[in-house]
């Protein structure tokens, strides 16, 4: 079952389909469920039952107390987010591309932009992808394949994304945002922390949230700061 019939519900239930499982889509909105029932679809109210049902894949905004999601919950029924399903699609695949990936508060976009141009000037075949650019989906299963992905992942993202393992990952900066959606600032801290999998985790040293969450980050730990770098730091030298 896919929640929600928005762009990436949309990308995960023709992919879904496309690979020879049998979909449902749950959303109340006509105007977003049409186009995906002219192409096919079987697309229900927000209570479709859960029977025969064994995965839901969510759309990034929507909350895990919604009742279709608690429901999946209560049944042992496992929810996956978009960026879930594309990582998992791509390890499958073995030949994927690997993933830079980068989350914070504040600066995801103008940041993931730049490491797209920086590794494309480098004369890598990449894109910026996950919650701007190209949809990660898309991304992922390219026809002609993608030497590196420049991932932007929300907490929203993140939150649904169990076995995400980048190759590197950045946290920019951890600020009060989204406590509504995640029930807690140490909950939306958490799910930031998610995006620290692989072997190299990345964080602002000036940022006191983000830094806290490095010490309990897997794989080798680099920091960067505005300040002048200390020993196995990146920052800033003025002469």
């Amino acid at each position: 079952m896919v929640a929600g019939a928005g762009v990436s519900g949309a990308a995960a239930a023709r992919v879904l389909r496309d690979l020879g499982a049998r979909v449902v889509v749950a959303d109340s909105s006509d105007e977003r469920a049409e186009p995906l029932r002219a192409d096919g679809f079987d697309v229900r109210d927000l209570d479709a039952p859960l029977e025969d049902t064994s995965l839901v894949v969510t759309s990034p905004g929507w909350r895990p107390t919604a009742p279709l999601l608690a429901a999946a919950a209560a049944h042992g029924v496992e929810v996956w987010g978009e960026v879930e399903l594309a990582w998992r699609l791509g390890e499958e695949r073995g030949h994927a591309a690997p993933w830079l990936a980068l989350t914070g508060t504040n600066g995801k976009t103008t940041t993931v932009r730049m490491l797209e141009q920086i590794l494309t000037a480098a004369g890598l075949r990449a894109v910026a992808t996950g919650n701007v650019g190209l949809p990660v989906l898309d991304a992922v299963l390219a026809p002609e394949p993608y030497d590196v992905l420049a991932v932007e992942l929300s907490s929203f993202q993140l939150h649904w994304s169990s076995s995400l393992r980048p190759a590197a990952a950045a946290v920019l900066n951890v600020a009060d945002d989204h406590t509504d959606w995640h029930g807690s600032f140490s909950e939306y801290a958490l799910a930031k922390a998610r995006v620290w999998g692989g072997p190299v985790s990345v964080g602002n040293a000036d940022d006191e949230v983000t830094r806290t969450l490095l010490n309990r980050a897997p794989g080798r730990r680099v920091t960067f700061t505005l300040q002048a770098p200390r020993e196995g730091e990146l920052g800033v030298v003025r002469v």
